[in-house]
């Protein structure tokens, strides 16, 4: 079923005729008035965009006096990563992020297949050419037109078959999973009320005291590794994909260890990889020093590992094995030591709680666009 939806929108693709537009011809650019920091933002106001991927670059919210910029816009920031904004904003100025204002109205669709014409942006910048209106204004993206005109129609419809087609690929993937279940047990119902009234046992532990800190077994020079689909996995510094930038196919003793947490030695971005796997430049191997270490437990110590290294700045020398064993790392306890119990069964329950809503939510989108899509039959 899955695969014809594909085909249908491919063919649709393929028979519609483009043009080509001039980004300066589509958009009006504007940047932030106000150097936003991370020191403003109380939760409360508009929200603040900066740069990357981390959160779609939603940095939080701020009532600190700056320019407010018009939903239904797109925001590039100096990566070239692009996302839809269907409400206002603020922009950073110390990150690079612009803000880019259709000379059109435009619906939410619309506007996220405008975007998705944009994705080629962040091949072409990094930190090393970054991104701005100027180097790209000229650039030219296609779009559907009919009569001469560009179709926001057929932008429209698109966009809502794909939707279609990705909630019921979801929806599949639950059942197949066996994630339908968001039922939670006493047990789990019991750690998330324990955890509200504040009667989880918490203490303090040097990150050495509970992991070996272990270098990669091999560094794997990124301008000559081949990446690929097949493989093991290949964990770099990103943000994305639990690390993973593709997979290699290398000489397997240079494998690290699965079961431990990958750490980006300047970015302190850290996932637990379950599975053994290569690494790029600079990642650290955590590895528990206890056999009670697990898939479930170990995504409450990358959490609680995170907001221990949230106070450091991305590109700190100061991330060395030294300073990475002596950080300290706060988690629930019992009789002074680690709880793992107390950990995996808060996880299951968060876990539950996720998808009961991921549940809920493809069940009403399912019917919803279903229903816009036989009303245009």
């Amino acid at each position: 079923m899955l695969g014809k939806v594909d085909a249908l929108l491919n063919k649709k693709l393929e028979e519609v005729e483009w043009g080509n537009y001039r980004l300066d011809e589509l958009f009006e650019s504007s940047n932030g008035d106000f150097d936003i920091q991370r020191s403003h933002i109380n939760g409360v106001g508009d929200y603040v965009i900066t740069a990357g991927l981390t959160d779609n670059g939603i940095m939080g919210k701020t009532d600190v006096r700056a320019k407010i910029h018009d939903e239904n816009t797109i925001t590039v920031d100096m990566f070239g990563f692009a996302f839809y904004r269907q409400f206002k904003y603020k922009l950073v100025t110390h990150a690079r992020v612009f803000s880019l204002k259709p000379n059109f109205k435009i619906t939410e669709n619309q506007g996220l297949f405008l975007t998705n014409s944009l994705f080629f942006l962040n091949k072409k910048f990094g930190y090393e050419n970054m991104c701005s209106w100027t180097k790209i204004r000229k650039e030219k993206i296609q779009l559907p037109i009919k009569n001469g005109e560009i179709d926001f129609e057929f932008m429209e419809s698109f966009i809502t078959e794909l939707e279609i087609n990705h909630i019921a690929e979801l929806d599949a993937y639950l059942l197949a999973a066996g994630l339908k279940d968001y039922t939670l047990t006493t047990e789990e119902q019991q750690i998330l009320e324990d955890f509200e009234q504040g009667i989880i046992e918490f203490n303090e532990f040097k990150i050495g005291e509970l992991f070996e800190i272990n270098s990669y077994k091999k560094r794997f020079d990124a301008n000559k590794v081949i990446i690929s689909e097949v493989g093991k996995p290949y964990v770099v510094r990103t943000s994305l994909n639990n690390g993973i930038r593709g997979y290699i196919e290398e000489d397997e003793r240079f494998l690290n260890e699965g079961n431990t947490i990958s750490f980006g030695q300047d970015t302190a971005t850290m996932f637990y990889q379950e599975k053994p796997y290569f690494t790029g430049d600079k990642i650290k191997i955590v590895k528990s020093k206890d056999n009670r270490f697990g898939k479930r437990n170990a995504l409450f110590f990358v959490t609680a590992m995170s907001k221990s290294f949230s106070s450091f700045k991305w590109g700190s020398s100061s991330f060395s094995v030294n300073t990475i064993e002596n950080q300290l790392v706060k988690i629930p306890t019992k009789n002074k030591q680690p709880d793992y119990k107390t950990m995996e069964t808060f996880i299951s329950a968060i876990q539950k709680l996720i998808i009961k809503e991921v549940v809920l939510y493809t069940g009403r989108k399912i019917s919803t666009t279903k229903d816009i899509v036989n009303k245009r039959k």
